[in-house]
């Protein structure tokens, strides 16, 4: 479980007991830590290789093309008492990720931000957030932020990001205050 973004690790603890959706899940990394914290978890993909890596004890595997021409948001609103993305970005999504994140409900999400490009891939603006981008979803989807960094890191690999941990309104106010939290030079 090395290989879990530290960001991922510091709040997905903030999770409310209930269903878990990492969208993009790749081999399942994240999956696979939300399920030992005690989630239900859904690892959506289109890669089916992916997804049989992914796969494991609490862990519900779903392949589906989310960008495909077309494809619809599958999933009903308020379902997900968590919501985690990570190094990924489809910005149709964002709706119905919105929907399906239970009132209660965390959101984590970290992806590439703009000038990500003088380090490598990805380069596509279309794929790089602007400055503040989830800043401004938080506010449009009325979340509470509980975190955000946006800059330059150096680890797992030098690249400009934007990190965020926000949630609904119905998020006990406190809970994220009294959440633990692992030390600041972990991220």
């Amino acid at each position: 479980m090395d290989d879990i973004s530290p960001w991922v690790r510091r709040w997905a603890p903030l999770i409310p007991s209930g269903e878990v959706l990492d969208l993009a899940c790749g081999g399942g990394r994240h999956a696979r830590h939300l399920a030992a914290l005690g989630h239900a978890v859904l690892a959506l993909d289109r890669d089916p290789d992916a997804l049989a890596r992914a796969a494991g004890p609490g862990i519900v595997t779903a392949e589906f093309d989310l960008e495909e021409a077309g494809a619809v948001w599958p999933y009903a609103a308020g379902r997900f008492a968590g919501i985690v993305v990570s190094n990924y970005l489809h910005r149709p999504l964002l709706p119905g990720i919105a929907g399906s994140l239970a009132p209660d409900g965390v959101l984590i999400y970290e992806t590439f931000g703009a000038g990500n490009a003088q380090f490598g891939k990805p380069a596509n603006p279309a794929f790089l957030l602007a400055p503040g981008e989830l800043l401004a979803w938080a506010a449009q989807y009325g979340w509470r932020v509980v975190a955000f960094e946006e800059g330059r890191v150096a680890a797992p690999r030098e690249a400009m990001v934007q990190r965020l941990c926000a949630v609904g309104a119905a998020f006990p106010p406190l809970a994220a205050l009294l959440a633990p939290c692992q030390p600041c030079n972990e991220l």
